[in-house]
């Protein structure tokens, strides 16, 4: 069987019985989604790679205490999530540096033969980045949860360690927060 094949929850185990290998390679297939969460959260490429790097060691330090009772992404993801928080309260901050054009790392994708469309996303993408940072902690990283990676209330919940009802009121009073803000972008 090949390491792709093998279940996370299986890696895991092996990395406790004390196979390095099996814990770098479950950071090799969720590095993507770990990186784009904890970007989303950070809003600076150098201390969201700080808090993941935090959050990769306090995972491998803690995988002995992995119940099963979520998926082992989710458990990863609420490990970073935990990770940026703390980070953020522990530094209080608030303003950093831009986002990079794209809010995952990756080139934007525009087509090249509009120049006006790919000018308006960008200035369209910033104002969003510029709305986000005003936020609290807890609300950007609920909705970078809800809104932007998918995940359901009950599963955010679980990643933040607290009630599907905390999330709920933090999505809401964020997106409430958002709305006045960016009520003037309409997509070109």
């Amino acid at each position: 069987m090949s390491s792709m094949e093998i279940p996370d929850a299986e890696l895991l185990q092996t990395y406790v019985a004390g196979d390095d290998e099996a814990f770098a390679e479950l950071v090799r297939r969720h590095k993507d989604r770990l990186w784009a969460v904890a970007l989303r959260t950070m809003r600076s490429p150098e201390v969201a790679a700080d808090a993941l790097q935090e959050a990769l060691i306090s995972a491998s330090r803690r995988a002995r205490q992995y119940r099963g009772d979520a998926a082992v992404l989710t458990w990863l993801h609420r490990i970073v999530i935990n990770a940026c928080l703390d980070r953020l309260r522990r530094n209080k901050l608030r303003a950093t540096q831009p986002l990079p054009e794209s809010l995952d790392g990756e080139p934007a994708l525009v087509a090249a033969d509009d120049p006006e469309r790919e000018a308006a996303l960008v200035e369209m993408r910033h104002e969003v980045i510029g709305a986000m940072r005003q936020l609290n902690a807890d609300q950007r990283a609920a909705l970078v949860l809800i809104d932007m990676e998918g995940y359901s209330v009950d599963e955010a919940a679980g990643i933040l360690g607290c009630a599907p009802g905390t999330i709920k009121s933090r999505c809401a009073r964020g997106r409430a927060r958002l709305a006045p803000l960016l009520a003037h972008l309409r997509l070109p």
